[in-house]
């Protein structure tokens, strides 16, 4: 069947990344940001203006929604997940998305800081956009696409369906999560209330493909205690928690067990920040592997 849809997509794109839903992972909140809920509300208002009746935000920040069944065949209730939140890495505060349309295959240098350029020779998937529209941001935030563009894509497939009764379909379910960036997306998702019984995650990288597995993963916080003393009577007495955290690091193995020398289904144990004095110094990494055991 060939469909004419008049997509929403890009609009509630521009739209959606406008709003900071950058997520603190230092936060002992759920969610970890109040301001992630500003775009829940926002969601839960254009649900209820689709026809959706039972759109809602709860008080961790979840948005839940149901699409009513419109067939009496039995089908499998099914759910389109999203995460609301951007990562803590960078700003998602006053983003201003970039359309660069009909793009020609050159290195992309972002004006509000043209010492960021996405080179094609370090990005080769731009070649296959050639042609195509891409949204970046302007280069002093992110552009927060991880992931409102999933929010925009199931936004934009929920408005279709609720104008086009004449495709059928059994209950489909809508959940938009806090916090994915730091962990802690599914932390309170009511899974009893969700009650569905197969969910896709809107959340993939490149076009045409499915995720069926992932990894398992934690956070490992290792902290180190020295004992300070003064530099000119040091002797015998300091023991540096900086330089203990340099051996740590120096020791971690350089051709397996990184993420710059693993592939595939290889675990890793990744160093992500260092902070320090001579008395305290923490290290924060990512753990991965595939499976628990490892």
């Amino acid at each position: 069947m060939q469909l004419n849809i008049q997509h929403t997509v890009l609009e509630r794109f521009l739209r959606y990344v406008k709003i900071d839903t950058q997520s603190d992972p230092e936060s002992k909140t759920i969610p970890s940001t109040e301001k992630q809920k500003d775009l829940g509300k926002v969601l839960v208002e254009e649900l209820l203006q689709m026809g959706i009746t039972d759109a809602h935000l709860d008080e961790y920040g979840y948005v839940y929604a149901t699409i009513p069944a419109n067939t009496d065949k039995k089908v499998p209730v099914i759910c389109f997940c999203s995460h609301m939140d951007t990562s803590p890495d960078s700003s998602g505060k006053d983003v201003k998305p970039l359309i660069h349309k009909n793009y020609n295959g050159s290195d992309i240098i972002l004006p509000d800081d043209s010492t960021i350029i996405i080179k094609k020779s370090e990005h080769p998937d731009l070649q296959d956009q050639i042609g195509n529209d891409i949204i970046t941001a302007s280069g002093t935030t992110l552009l927060g696409a991880d992931n409102k563009a999933g929010l925009a894509e199931i936004m934009d497939a929920a408005n279709y369906l609720m104008t086009h009764p004449e495709i059928k379909h059994g209950i489909i379910k809508i959940l938009f999560t806090p916090d994915e960036e730091i962990g802690r997306g599914v932390d309170k998702a009511d899974m009893k209330k969700l009650g569905a019984e197969f969910a896709y995650t809107i959340d993939g990288e490149k076009r045409g493909t499915i995720e069926d597995e992932t990894f398992s993963a934690d956070g490992v916080m290792l902290t180190i205690h020295g004992v300070s003393a003064h530099p000119g009577f040091a002797k015998g007495k300091m023991e540096s928690a900086i330089k203990a955290a340099g051996e740590i690091l120096a020791k971690l193995p350089k051709d397996y067990l990184s993420p710059e020398s693993t592939s595939g289904k290889e675990g890793f144990v990744h160093p992500v920040t260092v902070n320090g004095t001579i008395e305290e110094t923490k290290i924060k990494f990512i753990i991965r592997d595939f499976t628990d055991e490892n």
